[in-house]
């Protein structure tokens, strides 16, 4: 069979007035082109877990195809964010109606299961390991399931693993390219829709399949940059030392999002700054003790705030910038949370910042709490799951205060005498670390 595997990319904020401020915001829109030129990593393993005696081609669309213009295929595999969702489920209504089975799958697809299924032939549930062979094998003989169920557990482990298929990559215009060396994430924020919905526990990837894996990688890149794809890559920090040991010898540069608590090993960030650790992601959610309680398992996040600014300065002098995530919208900010963002980001020196907008994503402990209060403004918004449109009622402002607030804040955070401050700032301080 000649398979196609789809990913819908390209994903548009919906406000007005966020969108066209978002135009004249560097770091915003900076942070938009990365996310919007990633592959999508799911696809290439899938493509990986295809048995060798079919054809795969990866596809990637930001818009949907004319009328007319599909591509032949005798099986289709589709994913897709949320916030593409709606338009995934045209493209498969436009290949069934052309007699081509459709497949989706993909984290949206997994907590939406029902939905999901009313635009497939089938649906994989999960991982697509343990899944994808036996769908694939079962479509080949013409008795394809409704569902599949991929595996929650044991995703690294043969038989379950396989190598993402980065080939197909080869000749295509990528900032970065992604690997993926753990799923899952014990922190288990609220909010969160990544990895840790499609598993049972935190499974870390043996540092040896990951190094397997970046290679592959770096033979379809000029010039070498990673983006570890992780939910929090250095939850194990015994694994992450033999991990950054081995990436040093890969001579590139990398990123990847993980917790404040690597400021805690000297160790460990040294190793960062000498392997090619260019960034780390980290989610501080909020400079108000408040505003973390609750948000995640055993309020982790909220007993590790009074470290942040220490934290940060750590990770920072060592050349490692932080892009330091908040979250507004979060049950006790009121409209003095702006304010308080951009003094914290001006205190911590922070390099880069992003703020995003509290996001109930279908599926989540978020959004069912927030149904059962009554307070999403509609029940079906998906193409709004952007991190950038409201879609609740926040407890202490209005929808309007909180989207002028973080049109505020942007225009606060992301003008040009802002960055050039906050570049300033940072230099300042990896010259301070070097000349003691």
């Amino acid at each position: 069979m000649k398979i196609g595997l789809i990913a819908m990319a390209g994903v548009r904020v919906r406000t007005k007035e966020l969108a066209e401020l978002g135009v004249t915001l560097p770091q915003f829109v900076n942070r938009g082109k990365v996310v919007a030129s990633l592959p999508s990593l799911g696809l290439l393993t899938v493509a990986g877990l295809t048995p060798p005696d079919h054809e795969v081609v990866y596809r990637e669309f930001g818009e949907l195809p004319p009328e007319g213009e599909l591509e032949h295929f005798d099986l289709v595999g589709i994913s897709s964010f949320t916030a593409q969702i709606d338009e995934a489920y045209e493209l498969a209504g436009r290949y069934r109606q052309a007699k081509v089975p459709v497949v989706l799958g993909g984290i949206h697809v997994t907590l939406n299961a029902q939905e999901a299924a009313g635009h497939a032939d089938a649906i994989v549930l999960g991982g697509a390991e343990g899944a994808w062979p036996r769908l694939v094998a079962d479509a080949d003989a013409g008795r394809m399931q409704a569902r599949y169920q991929g595996c929650t557990d044991g995703v690294f482990e043969a038989p379950q693993y396989a190598r993402p298929r980065f080939d197909l990559l080869a000749g295509r215009d990528y900032n970065r390219v992604t690997v993926q060396t753990s799923r899952g994430c014990p922190r288990d924020c609220e909010f969160c829709a990544a990895s840790l919905r499609i598993t049972d526990r935190f499974q870390q990837k043996p540092v040896e399949l990951v190094m397997q894996e970046v290679d592959a990688a770096l033979d379809v890149m000029e010039r070498p940059f990673v983006e570890f794809a992780d939910d929090n890559s250095f939850v194990d920090k015994v694994w992450g030392k033999e991990f950054l040991r081995q990436i040093q010898k890969r001579n590139c540069r990398w990123f990847t999002e993980t917790d404040i608590s690597v400021a805690d090993d000297p160790e460990l960030l040294d190793l960062m700054a000498d392997s090619g650790c260019r960034q780390l992601l980290i989610g501080l959610e909020s400079p108000s003790a408040e505003g973390l309680a609750g948000i995640d398992r055993n309020d982790w996040k909220l007993r590790q705030s009074d470290r942040y600014l220490e934290a940060i300065d750590a990770i920072q002098s060592r050349g490692i910038t932080v892009n330091g995530c908040f979250i507004v919208g979060l049950d006790t900010d009121t409209p003095d949370i702006f304010p308080a963002i951009r003094d914290f980001v001006r205190e911590s020196r922070l390099l880069e910042v992003q703020v995003t907008v509290l996001t109930p994503f279908p599926g989540t402990p978020l959004y069912l709490r927030l149904a059962a209060a009554g307070r999403l403004r509609q029940q079906r918004f998906w193409d709004r799951c952007t991190l950038f449109d409201v879609n609740h009622r926040p407890a202490n402002m209005s929808i309007g205060e909180l989207e002028a607030g973080l049109r505020w804040l942007f225009a606060n955070l992301y003008n040009e005498d802002e960055l050039r401050r906050r570049r300033r700032d940072y230099m300042d301080i990896v010259k301070l670390r070097r000349a003691a």
